[in-house]
């Protein structure tokens, strides 16, 4: 059952065509046997036209005359092979012919009273004779002076052979115009199929990729390079980026339940150890102890989950920013504070020197910008090995007056070249060695957007990493350009 494009291009564009041949067809044969039927009148008028040589201005002086001029005429009469001659008396009888056979009596032509009746003296007349066999003639009358009819001649022609010659050319033009309908007809399908057989697979493996075999992109496959070959590349790519994005979100998931179970097992243990122990046994040092894993541990997963949250957010357009005129050297400095313990805890060396100079604010919100702070500074001591060194600092200088930066470098195992371009992306986790979700920096990046800001990463693998952010400084009245709370 024909459906689909190939049903629609053969109701609309094929029985458009097949009509115009059709017509194309009816039209030729028309044409061409309105032409024989007009070289057959021609000829037969310009026999007639002769008897002006007989009987100057087509007149005789009497019948006799007539008759006897007449019998001359048709036995010089040079074309009897084409047509027939025939002399008729002045009532329209047929008393000689070219043949030598008089017709029957009951053979009726209206030629002679039409040309009777003609102010040309001619007529013509076209049908079939008592033999069945279909004619054409053209007869002029002979009259006298006094414009009396003393005889006519009639010129006669079978139609036959022109309807075989008709014929003939009607089966050739129709042969021809079957064969014109035959080419459109296969090289339409051939085309149609061109284009239905690559959709039809295009439309086998985008099901097949909706159920999760992200392989039927292989199996694509293209001919042409036409915009059905551009269409296909462009599945093919989506496939391979969906199963990028896929394993890149399995992964995801995968790590953050890993965060968070990490933190829940020390939970749940101590809890346990602090329930099973008898009242009074449990020293106030290892109770202590004790309390201090599960609040370290909450807190951790506390942020894990904000985190979770903020990409949420940010994910569905509902990030809210609380922006104010900030001091963004006083933020800095007590997200650097905050960190200064597990720096030396982990044995590294975290620098940090207050800017004796006084930074102009900056407008935005101040959680926001701290979570960015603790995110970069939380990687630079992550990926620092002990014993390294992780370096902050504010850079403000008159060569770049409307912009403050803050950069922080460490001496990590930096961030191989190809994963450099992708470490902002969402899910993208560059070193699996490492703890975290691996969705810091992706909605870092994202808030520093929503500040008209913007976050570089520098890297070189074994080297180190250099993270650089760029704020705009305030401008007055920038709160009264944008409202105080602003939604993606």
């Amino acid at each position: 059952m024909i459906k689909g494009i190939t049903k629609r291009w053969m109701l609309n564009t094929l029985s458009v065509i097949l009509a115009i041949i059709v017509l194309l067809i009816v039209i030729l044969i028309f044409a061409a046997s309105g032409v024989i039927r007009s070289q057959i009148e021609q000829d037969l008028h310009a026999a007639s036209n002769e008897l002006s040589m007989v009987f100057p201005g087509y007149q005789a002086e009497s019948s006799t005359t007539f008759t006897t001029s007449s019998r001359d005429y048709i036995e010089n009469f040079d074309k009897k092979e084409q047509m027939g001659v025939m002399v008729l008396n002045s009532s329209g009888r047929v008393v000689l012919t070219s043949t030598g056979f008089l017709p029957s009596e009951d053979e009726k032509n209206t030629d002679f009273e039409d040309a009777g009746n003609s102010t040309a003296g001619f007529a013509f007349w076209t049908g079939k004779l008592l033999s069945g066999e279909r004619a054409m003639s053209e007869t002029r009358v002979i009259k006298d002076e006094n414009g009396s009819i003393v005889g006519a001649v009639r010129y006669i022609v079978s139609m036959e052979p022109a309807q075989a010659r008709m014929l003939v050319f009607s089966a050739v033009v129709i042969a021809v115009g079957l064969g014109i309908i035959a080419m459109v007809v296969f090289s339409g399908l051939a085309f149609v199929r061109s284009i239905v057989k690559p959709i039809r697979r295009l439309s086998e493996a985008a099901a097949q990729i909706a159920q999760g075999d992200f392989s039927a992109s292989e199996k694509i496959e293209h001919k042409y390079n036409d915009e059905i070959g551009d269409l296909c590349d462009a599945v093919s790519d989506m496939a391979k980026d969906l199963q990028t994005t896929e394993q890149m979100k399995n992964d995801f998931i995968s790590r953050v339940s890993h965060e968070l179970r990490t933190p829940l097992t020390a939970i749940k243990g101590w809890a346990e150890t602090m329930q099973l122990s008898e009242r009074g046994t449990l020293d106030r040092r290892t109770f202590d102890r004790g309390m201090s894993v599960i609040i370290k541990e909450s807190g951790r997963l506390t942020g894990i989950v904000e985190e979770l949250l903020d990409f949420g957010r940010i994910q569905s357009g509902r990030m809210v920013l609380m922006k104010e005129k900030i001091d963004i050297v006083a933020e800095f400095d007590e997200t650097v504070y905050m960190l200064k313990e597990r720096a030396v805890e982990d044995g590294i060396h975290l620098l940090y020197d207050d800017p004796e100079t006084v930074f102009p604010p900056i407008y935005g919100d101040r959680n926001r910008l701290r979570q960015v702070f603790l995110n970069i500074l939380d990687n630079a001591l992550k990926y620092t090995p002990k014993g390294g060194v992780v370096a902050a600092q504010i850079l403000y200088s008159k060569d770049e007056p409307d912009v403050i930066k803050i950069v922080v470098t460490d001496s990590g195992c930096g961030i191989p070249a190809e994963d450099l371009p992708r470490v902002k992306e969402k899910f993208y986790k560059a070193n699996q060695n490492v703890g975290g979700s691996g969705i810091g920096l992706a909605v870092a990046d994202e808030i520093m957007n929503l500040h008209n800001g913007r976050l570089d990463i520098e890297s070189g693998e074994g080297i180190g990493t250099t993270v650089t952010l760029t704020f705009p400084i305030y401008k007055e009245g920038e709160e009264q350009s944008q409202p105080e709370t602003v939604k993606l």
